[in-house]
């Protein structure tokens, strides 16, 4: 499984980088075919509340799963963004079992 992190507008931390690596990789216990993650993070109109933007792309054969956050922060972002995204994966997989 490959994961790229891509910043927008600014630049992310190793610390960063190193939360969203750990908690992406915890998809594959949701979905194991998973063959790229995307993560986006995007800093909106600074100096404003709620001004970080993350969304997440997971490539599984076959399809692309999306969900973007706005949150205060990258981590909050990035939580809500993967337990959203472990909801998608369960019923996509769900829907090839009943295939």
């Amino acid at each position: 499984m490959e994961i790229k992190i891509q910043s927008i507008h600014f630049d992310t931390t190793e610390k960063l980088q190193a939360f969203i690596t750990k908690k992406a990789e915890k998809l594959e216990k949701s979905y194991e075919d998973i063959q790229k993650v995307e993560v986006q993070l995007k800093v909106e109109k600074p100096a404003t509340a709620l001004n970080k933007t993350t969304s997440l792309s997971v490539v599984v054969p076959g399809n692309t799963l999306f969900v973007e956050k706005t949150c205060d922060t990258f981590e909050e972002g990035v939580d809500q963004c993967l337990d959203a995204m472990k909801v998608q994966l369960t019923k996509f997989k769900e829907k090839q079992r009943s295939r």
